[in-house]
């Protein structure tokens, strides 16, 4: 007996046999071709529809967020810091950096505080915090005290410069997925430092003090934040500068419900929660954070107004299974 490819036993040599067997194979090989090709093409389809086994975003880092996640002090990462000495075009700070190794180069972000005031006495306390999320951040102290939005927004760039081509940890960083952020003058500075780098990736004004310039020539991803009771940098002048944004930039507008104009020199969630997912989305391309922001506020404890662009362009719409842009590319 043989076992033809039906699995039935037909005794060998007999003319069944051998009239059926070409005939029956042939047929057989035929279906089973389609049958696979149908497979296949199943096959195809499921993990097209499986965004985060399929092709992974290789910038996206920690466990999925939650609204208690970014409100949490601290990140899932461990992190270090070091002392940048003066020099580089900027009076020296501190590095803070997730000292795990083995996920790939990480963004980063320049922070500089406001009008005579030192990184230490108004913007240390964001340094591992935000680093604990996964970024690099380094906090600069300006060449003067006294120096204006302009220069503070020069002093950024250069503290960039600095951070992926000389600075320690270098290594770590990737050159083509960089923000900036600042409080008041450095707010300001902030706007400077995106309006002549167009090519950065996200810039959060804090209470912006943006005397040099306006928006409307700004192309980087841009979320402003202040306060209703800040009597210094008013919501009116937020409200003025927010409208010279282009329409085509992705941006936001936040108004804190209190705080003044010191909202951003303490342990504030409010200013972390919003800040981490603005470059999550960002820098990181990271779609899991649109959550906090689209299509409207996720948690608005402590807000009084909101204005945004969502969807955010392509950063917002893609799913988490397309592969991000390169380096360098906007997600948006």
């Amino acid at each position: 007996m043989q076992r033809n490819v039906t699995g039935i036993a037909v005794p060998a040599g007999t003319a069944t046999s051998r009239r059926s067997r070409p005939r029956t194979r042939s047929g057989w090989s035929r279906a089973g071709a389609s049958a696979v090709a149908a497979v296949l093409s199943l096959i195809m389809a499921v993990l097209a529809m499986q965004p985060a086994s399929a092709q992974e975003n290789p910038y996206e880092r920690g466990p999925d967020p939650t609204v208690e996640s970014v409100r949490a002090q601290r990140g899932t990462f461990v992190t270090a810091e070091m002392d940048v000495e003066p020099g580089h075009g900027f009076n020296g700070g501190k590095i803070y950096y997730p000292t795990d190794t083995g996920l790939g180069t990480w963004g980063a972000v320049a922070v500089v505080p406001g009008y005579t005031a030192s990184w230490d006495a108004e913007g240390a306390w964001m340094g591992h915090w935000i680093a604990s999320f996964g970024f690099v951040v380094i906090g600069i102290d300006t060449n003067s005290p006294t120096d204006w939005d302009d220069a503070r927004g020069r002093q950024l760039l250069a503290a960039l410069d600095y951070l992926t081509q000389q600075s320690p940890v270098r290594d770590r960083v990737d050159p083509g997925r960089l923000g900036v952020m600042g409080h008041s003058m450095g707010g300001g500075g902030a706007i400077h430092a995106a309006t002549q780098r167009p090519d950065l990736q996200a810039a959060v004004p804090l209470a912006p003090a943006s005397f040099s310039q306006n928006l409307s020539n700004l192309r980087v991803p841009t979320m402003i934040m202040g306060a209703l009771d800040d009597t210094v940098i008013t919501p009116g002048t937020l409200d003025g500068l927010y409208a010279t944004l282009p329409a085509d930039t992705p941006g936001a507008y936040v108004q804190l419900s209190s705080g003044g104009h010191g909202f951003p020199v303490w342990g504030n969630s409010t200013v972390t929660r919003l800040t981490i997912p603005w470059l999550k989305v960002f820098i990181d391309n990271d779609t899991r954070y649109t959550q906090f922001f689209c299509p409207e506020m996720a948690d608005t404890n402590g807000i009084a107004r909101y204005q945004h662009k969502c969807p955010y362009g392509q950063a917002a719409l893609q799913t988490r299974g397309q592969p991000p842009p390169a380096p360098g590319k906007r997600p948006w």
